[in-house]
């Protein structure tokens, strides 16, 4: 498995490009912008992409979607729960956005323990509500891809309509923290962490 991220949009939110290097099949997650950027590294490594997944709706990490997808031709997946929000720029917060208003219709919707296969490769989907009512984490091989739930030292805001401090903080610790320390985390913003090292050191996991 290789895995490339491009801080991507206004917001640098973390888009992953993630493929099976024997195959060249791969899934693009959170365009949150630039795709012009997104697409140039796609071409730049010949992958063949078959898959957009979401791990929730917000603005800042949808805004590349249309544009890849044009390019791609590859399904745009996200959580059941949060598929109204991708169609609606109010509720995804893009209408406020630097951005401006996004809308997008997805073309598969996910649940607890779907599973995305490209390549010899497959990702398991983990609903991890709290930030979203939708959001989730996608564990693929030893890594875990946690959108806006679990951050390096920090964990996703719960202050929008539909959060909750308690339901994240709960899928934190019963759905992510159960993995093996060794499991790398790749957020939604900032750098990449280990299980080992938020739980030693997250302050909202104490």
């Amino acid at each position: 498995m290789e895995i490339i991220r491009i801080p991507a949009g206004i917001y640098a939110a973390n888009c992953y490009l993630v493929y099976d290097e024997d195959t060249k099949e791969g899934i693009v997650i959170d365009p949150g912008g630039d795709a012009d950027d997104i697409i140039n590294k796609i071409e730049e490594l010949g992958l063949d992409i078959k898959y957009i997944v979401l791990t929730h709706g917000h603005g800042d990490h949808i805004a590349g979607v249309e544009d890849l997808k044009k390019y791609t031709n590859a399904k745009v997946a996200i959580h059941k729960d949060d598929a109204p929000m991708v169609r609606n720029g109010e509720k995804n917060l893009s209408s406020r956005m630097a951005m401006g208003t996004v809308e997008i219709e997805p073309d598969i919707l996910l649940d607890e323990d779907d599973v995305i296969e490209f390549g010899k490769l497959s990702g398991k989907v983990i609903h991890t509500p709290g930030h979203t009512p939708g959001g989730i984490s996608l564990k693929i091989e030893d890594s875990l891809f946690t959108g806006d739930t679990l951050f390096a030292g920090s964990i996703g805001r719960t202050d929008f309509e539909g959060s909750s401090y308690d339901s994240i903080i709960n899928s934190i610790k019963t759905k992510l923290i159960v993995f093996p320390d060794e499991t790398r985390v790749y957020p939604g913003h900032g750098p990449s962490t280990s299980i080992k090292m938020e739980k030693r050191n997250n302050p909202f996991l104490r």
